[in-house]
């Protein structure tokens, strides 16, 4: 995969999901929600739900159905490409490891998770911490 998040502050809070045994997931991968709150698989569209930053890699085929997701501190993520970001903007899911800033639409869909700790132009990576604080 590429453009995976980068960790500039230490999560405090980690959650374990369920994960496909047959899927390879990289350290740093944004997940996504997939079937309940227990699952979760590599983000990959806009509108994915987050669901935390893998904090261990996970090799397909390896026996593991399970992984550690991120879902606190700081981290370095890419903006998406034909969008930029505001500083303090709320921002959400915009395909594979992507953001983009939240609209109305997304809050009662739950997919804002975090914010904007500085401005982007399209393509950029920026600081973003997680959680809505």
């Amino acid at each position: 995969m590429a453009n995976e998040a980068i960790n500039l502050e230490a999560p405090r809070i980690v959650k374990r999901y369920t994960v496909l045994d047959s899927v390879g997931i990289a350290k740093g991968t944004i997940l996504r929600l997939s079937a309940g709150d227990l699952y979760a698989d590599a983000s990959s569209a806009d509108g994915d739900v987050f669901a935390g930053v893998a904090i261990e890699e996970k090799t397909a085929n390896d026996g593991i159905t399970s992984i550690g997701a991120a879902v606190d501190g700081v981290w370095d993520i890419k903006c998406n490409a034909g969008v930029g970001i505001a500083l303090g903007a709320m921002v959400c899911l915009s395909g594979a490891n992507l953001i983009r800033t939240v609209v109305e639409a997304d809050f009662p869909l739950g997919r804002p998770f975090g914010k904007a700790l500085e401005a982007a132009s399209v393509s950029e990576v920026i600081r973003v911490r997680l959680g809505l604080n």
